[in-house]
């Protein structure tokens, strides 16, 4: 049971880490000139890679307490990561259908982070 828990959490953790390289990749596709863009991106940069940061403290915690609370952590930066992608699109600033794709893998590392932390939370 303990390598398979290693083992989601690796997965996890590559999982994470391939967003924000999308989305890093995202940023810099967007115009520097528009007001809203880099307002955007300094925030999606700072909120999108502090998920992963947060997502590596958690792994490495060390009690329950410590997993949890980054895990909530994680889970607001992805909360607000959220709102920044969707201020974009509804604001017809970048690839709509791009934005959309991170959106949804976004959505579905929330829900897994939530999911983590209601489980830790039980135990």
């Amino acid at each position: 049971m303990k390598q398979d828990n290693k083992a989601f959490s690796d997965n996890l953790k590559r999982r994470i880490y391939k967003f924000i390289l999308r989305l890093v990749k995202f940023t810099e596709k967007l115009p520097k000139n528009d007001n809203l863009c880099r307002v955007a991106c300094n925030q999606l940069i700072r909120s999108g890679t502090s998920l992963g940061a947060n997502y590596v403290e958690a792994i490495a915690g060390s009690s329950k307490k410590d997993f949890a609370n980054f895990l909530s952590y994680s889970l607001k930066s992805a909360n607000e990561s959220k709102f920044w992608l969707a201020l974009l699109r509804d604001t017809d600033k970048g690839d709509k259908t791009e934005i959309n794709e991170l959106l949804k893998e976004l959505i579905e590392l929330a829900n897994i982070l939530g999911s983590s932390i209601k489980t830790c939370k039980k135990r």
